[in-house]
């Protein structure tokens, strides 16, 4: 199999370092060059022919949003990664990256001890997304039959009407998010819970950024705050966002138990409180993003009579969150990002209808 080119663009040549070190040391990759800003990188992306960049953003004579911008002019399916440090104004410029098309971003690790711990942290963080992003799908595999042993499990519809609105992304998240949210009307009857897997002080930003073209207020989500109708809460980075009963109110709580599915804030941990909860009056909506995470907490809901709707494959940065409820056969709907606007405001209607044009893609979908 052809090894996935990486061209590394990075102003520090300890950063570089680091970079070709862990690209060098995977079998899968290789290093197709290295650039010291973006101008020299937008000479080389033609010479070098690369599956993916990593881009800085902070850099001399061309910063990483200009030539992010210039490449995307002219390379627009060449995948980019977006090499950030941990600080409100790099979070600031990821977020205007991913706007501007980046496909995914790693922060740089901070306080490493060595070189060798710094390898390690990048090759954790950063392979994986290189590889989900450019490497192979997986094979096919047609979905379980609805007399399956997993469909069979679930109790008998109840058409509950959710109370709640639960949702899991991660690679691509903030553009969906960026893209449902402003549909959301400003009287919309429920509140929505969101994970997106974002390191702290970028969660912050981005709520701040999705409440200014929202008609509802997205804030990061904040200890005791109470469960209201026509609100928005983003779990904070390094912390998993869960649900909890204090009488007859209903409170977020954030904690920082250890990591599931190698992160916190985990999509799982949330979907798992809320189907304690609310039960089968939950709906979760899966959107793009790398892994599983949110897989176990699906069938938690699904066991409690909840709905659960993903995004369809075609529409996905990464089709592996979505791909993995889909795949086990617990998915209500699978449906384009352009119709799962629609699709959360029909349910919360009191008595939506069965289908009133948000077509389910269910149905035979091979996955």
């Amino acid at each position: 199999m052809r090894k996935l080119r990486v061209l590394i663009v990075d102003d520090s040549a300890v950063i570089r370092n680091l970079l070709r070190s862990a690209v060098a040391a995977d079998p899968e990759l290789e290093v197709a060059g290295v650039a010291a800003n973006g101008k020299i990188a937008l000479a080389m992306v033609d010479q070098c022919t690369p599956d993916v960049v990593t881009m800085d953003v902070e850099m001399p004579e061309m910063d990483g949003l200009t030539a992010l911008k210039a490449i995307r002019s002219t390379h627009p399916a060449l995948r980019i990664i977006m090499f950030s440090t941990l600080t409100e104004r790099a979070a600031i410029a990821t977020l205007d990256a991913l706007a501007l098309g980046a496909d995914d971003y790693v922060t740089k690790p901070s306080h490493v001890q060595n070189v060798s711990e710094g390898s390690r942290r990048i090759s954790e963080h950063l392979i994986p997304k290189i590889k989900a992003l450019c490497g192979p799908r997986a094979a096919p595999r047609v979905r379980p039959a609805p007399g399956s042993a997993r469909a069979a499990a679930r109790p008998a519809k109840r058409n509950l009407h959710p109370e709640v609105v639960a949702i899991g992304s991660s690679t691509g998240g903030p553009n969906a998010l960026a893209e449902i949210l402003p549909q959301i009307p400003g009287d919309f009857p429920l509140p929505i819970l969101v994970v997106q897997h974002m390191p702290p002080v970028f969660t912050a930003f981005l709520a701040e950024r999705l409440s200014a073209s929202s008609p509802i207020p997205v804030k990061e989500a904040s200890p005791r705050a109470e469960v209201g109708h026509g609100q928005v809460w983003i779990a904070p980075g390094d912390f998993h966002l869960i649900v909890v009963r204090d009488g007859v109110q209903i409170r977020l709580a954030t904690i920082q138990i250890p990591p599931e599915n190698s992160c916190r804030p985990s999509v799982d941990v949330l979907f798992r409180s809320v189907a304690e909860v609310y039960g089968g009056r939950s709906l979760a909506v899966v959107l793009t993003g790398m892994g599983q995470d949110g897989l176990r907490g699906c069938e938690c809901i699904h066991e409690a009579g909840g709905q659960i709707v993903v995004q369809d494959e075609a529409s996905s940065v990464v089709w592996g969150m979505p791909g993995a409820v889909a795949g086990a056969g617990i998915a209500d709907r699978v449906l384009p990002l352009a119709e799962i606007a629609g699709e959360i405001i029909r349910q919360a209607r009191p008595n939506p209808s069965a289908d009133t044009g948000a077509v389910s893609r269910i149905q035979g979908q091979v996955v």
